[in-house]
């Protein structure tokens, strides 16, 4: 399936199923990365801990995740993302 978004004003075609990367940020917390990787799991049953990059703010106040998820729809996408923006613990999504 194919589906034209516009994206800034750029049309972007996306193929599904596709590797979608998400960033995620939030407070680094003991509990942050996995609570993260279980709102994914939710959202894409596929999703594993190798393809989660992990990286600390400079000063360590921080922890920004880029998960690739595989996206299958836009609804998927659109439910992953509220899931994820909703959350107490995370501060940004890209």
């Amino acid at each position: 399936m194919m589906e034209t978004r516009s994206i800034c004003g750029t049309e972007v075609v996306i193929e599904y199923p596709n590797d979608f990367p998400i960033k995620i940020m939030g407070l680094a917390q003991d509990s942050f990365t996995q609570t993260i990787v279980e709102v994914i799991v939710l959202h894409d049953p596929t999703f594993s801990t190798e393809r989660l990059e992990m990286r600390a703010s400079s000063q360590g106040k921080y922890m920004g995740l880029t998960a690739t998820v595989r996206a299958t729809s836009r609804e998927q996408l659109d439910n992953l993302y509220r899931a994820l923006t909703s959350h107490p613990m995370v501060k940004v999504v890209l």
